[in-house]
């Protein structure tokens, strides 16, 4: 089973460093959810660990292998990424999307076989999409699109699923009906998954890891209840808040009540917003 190494990672954006020596291991067969402030790096640790953007410094390894020395292909095998907002074709449907995540097992001489067909139908089953495997992806409700989108990374066939930003823009239903899906996959099938979340008590109750980011950097890293305290809370995020155990699972939940800064803006800052 694969894991991901980040080795003295620096990642940077129009020669603009946001990500700066970081290192950090990503344990196969578990979910770590990635969280932090806007603006912290989150996404773009991700994109460096799916090859998608080139570091400045440093490397990823992929199950001991530099990940810009291995072939497209190979890569996309052993790995699927989920961005933030994907896009597809009008009109596209639900089964010609998830059919795309067999491109990487196709070639010149190696064309749509039984076995691209049956990996693609069973994505589409284990996402619970049969009933709408011919609609038009645009016809369907948040929830159902985004779990097309992963039907498309599972017919990828891959033991690693990197997720940006997964239930964004989704009400709390299909938010919860994204993560249960993320929680059967890695149960049933011990895949490796990495996701970006801004919601923390989601990522405390599906993440068996946190990491922590703030300003590109590993403020915390650990199980929930070693990361999810106060004291991090204050000095990452600059919420004071409460951590509980949820009634039902056990798992810390965060209660925020108050900005450090203050919840009332300044006489000058409202000022200036009303005449805006």
């Amino acid at each position: 089973m694969e894991g991901i190494e980040a080795k003295e990672l620096t990642l940077a954006y129009n020669g603009t460093p946001v990500i700066e020596q970081l290192s950090a291991t990503i344990r196969p067969g578990e979910i770590t959810a990635l969280v932090g402030p806007n603006g912290c790096g989150k996404s773009t640790l991700l994109k460096g660990l799916a090859r998608l953007l080139r570091p400045r410094g440093g490397t990823v390894l992929l199950d001991g292998h530099a990940i810009h020395d291995l072939p497209t292909r190979e890569l996309a095998r052993q790995l699927g990424i989920l961005p933030q907002t994907p896009t597809a074709p009008e009109g596209l449907t639900v089964y010609e999307l998830v059919a795309q995540g067999r491109f990487p097992h196709q070639g010149l001489f190696h064309q749509w076989s039984a076995e691209d067909e049956i990996k693609t139908r069973e994505a589409i089953t284990a996402t619970h999409l049969i009933p709408f495997a011919d609609r038009p992806l645009d016809t369907l409700s948040g929830g159902q699109r985004q779990r097309a989108w992963i039907a498309l990374t599972l017919a990828q066939d891959t033991s690693i699923l990197l997720l940006d930003e997964p239930t964004t823009y989704l009400d709390i239903g299909h938010q919860l009906e994204v993560m249960e899906l993320i929680e059967r996959l890695n149960r049933e099938r011990q895949m490796t998954i990495v996701l970006v979340l801004h919601d923390l008590n989601q990522a405390a109750r599906f993440g068996r890891r946190m990491i922590v980011l703030k300003d590109g950097a590993i403020m915390a890293d650990g199980a929930p209840w070693d990361v999810m305290t106060r004291e991090m809370l204050a000095a990452v995020f600059r919420v004071q808040a409460d951590v509980i155990p949820d009634p039902v699972s056990g798992v810390p939940i965060c209660l925020p009540y108050r900005t450090l800064e203050g919840s009332q803006p300044s006489e000058n800052a409202a000022a200036n917003f009303l005449r805006d």
